[in-house]
């Protein structure tokens, strides 16, 4: 007979379908409700949700043992999804589906809107659920704090604010009166073409690493979150999707894209020719 697996592995898989369950629980109402409205963007305005609402249910199963660790990680994924749900909704309302979903729609009818509870809603909740892993981790293997968690913190706690204040920056860009093709270039947008995504890749390595330091290498599988995002924001909906012919529309923005980096904060090249 096959060896059973540890109590600890175990109480984790449990853990961890109940995530999977919670994250499409959240999805499938969600996804009714587009198909009324004809916006399949709303996965958006739920997508922190979808990552936060299975960790508290982690920490809720592990409440008693929850140490230092556990509670600033999800402190700072709760901080982190609420930020980022009320900007989404902001940017959001009143605009209808977005552009990318439109086009989206477009390539899959007829019968889009049953199709985008696999194509959209489905699939966002289970990357929804992968990126929660390094919590799902940590909560389970409680212990004294490092270095690396001070690494960790740093990287996770700077992202959410990079995040913050580039969405902000480029809020306040988009309110204020402008040429039609105009190119944010200011602030951290100066140093990176796309700040948020950055600041929210640093999010999820920081998270992982303190996965690390709770588990070791025991639980490396965690950092799967942390790659998985940022092949998603860089070459999935991210960077690529964005800039894929922003340049067509607004011609300003090849100036801007030969001068500046695409994802990583780095000063200006100057003198730089598109």
């Amino acid at each position: 007979m096959g060896r059973s697996l540890p109590v600890r592995e175990t109480v984790m898989l449990s853990l961890a379908c109940l995530g999977l369950a919670i994250a499409l629980g959240l999805a499938l109402p969600v996804w009714v409700f587009s198909v009324v409205v004809r916006d399949a963007s709303l996965a958006d305005r739920i997508w922190p949700l979808m990552i936060a609402a299975p960790a508290l249910a982690y920490a809720g199963a592990h409440a008693r043992t929850l140490d230092a660790r556990s509670v600033w990680m999800l402190g700072l994924l709760l901080a982190w999804a609420c930020r980022l749900a009320l900007h989404i909704g902001r940017r959001n309302w009143g605009h209808g589906e977005d552009r990318r979903y439109q086009a989206m729609r477009a390539r899959n009818e007829p019968h889009f809107g049953l199709k985008s509870l696999y194509l959209v809603f489905g699939l966002q909740a289970v990357l929804a659920w992968i990126v929660g892993w390094p919590l799902l981790a940590a909560f389970a293997h409680p212990s004294p704090l490092s270095w690396l968690d001070v690494l960790a913190l740093l990287l996770a706690g700077g992202g959410v604010v990079f995040e913050a204040v580039a969405d902000a920056q480029l809020a306040r860009f988009l309110r204020n009166p402008r040429r039609e093709d105009a190119v944010m270039d200011r602030g951290l947008w100066a140093w990176s073409r796309h700040p948020n995504y950055f600041g929210e890749a640093c999010v999820w390595w920081g998270l992982g690493l303190a996965a690390l330091s709770a588990g070791g290498w025991a639980v490396a599988w965690s950092l799967a979150s942390a790659l998985l995002m940022t092949v998603l924001l860089l070459k999935v909906s991210g960077v690529a999707l964005l800039e894929h012919d922003i340049a067509e529309r607004r011609p300003a923005y090849r100036s801007y894209a030969a001068r500046t980096s695409a994802f990583i904060p780095w000063p200006p090249r100057r003198g730089a020719r598109p």
